[in-house]
């Protein structure tokens, strides 16, 4: 297992299974990139928190059954998930990019 695999996750297809189904349960999702990134490409039901703000953000992700952040490459949001670890997390996943996590919203049936 490469670095960048224990650090994002690897590409199998196991890991994006998981994704999907926490999705598709209705996983909180968050998408810390910028919010000129978000315009024009964004997620449907995902909330805009970009990384420099998670932190005076906290609040929002409590009392969420599961969390998905997600960025443009899985860098910022992989930052994102050890910050919200450090703050006593134990329910995030690195969703990786955008296009990763939009791929499933369509069957998502609720947002927690």
């Amino acid at each position: 297992m490469g670095i960048l695999d224990s650090l994002f996750g690897s590409k199998e297809k196991e890991p994006n299974k998981d994704l999907e189904l926490l999705i598709t349960a209705g996983a909180f999702l968050v998408d810390v990139r910028e919010p000129s990134e978000v315009a024009g490409c964004g997620v449907e039901n995902a909330l805009n928190i970009p990384l420099g703000s998670v932190l005076e953000n906290l609040k929002a992700f409590e009392n969420k059954d599961h969390i998905v952040v997600f960025c443009r490459s899985g860098n910022r949001s992989g930052q994102a998930k050890i910050i919200l670890e450090q703050n006593g997390f134990t329910n995030v996943t690195n969703g990786g990019t955008w296009q990763n996590v939009n791929q499933f919203t369509k069957k998502q049936s609720f947002v927690k």
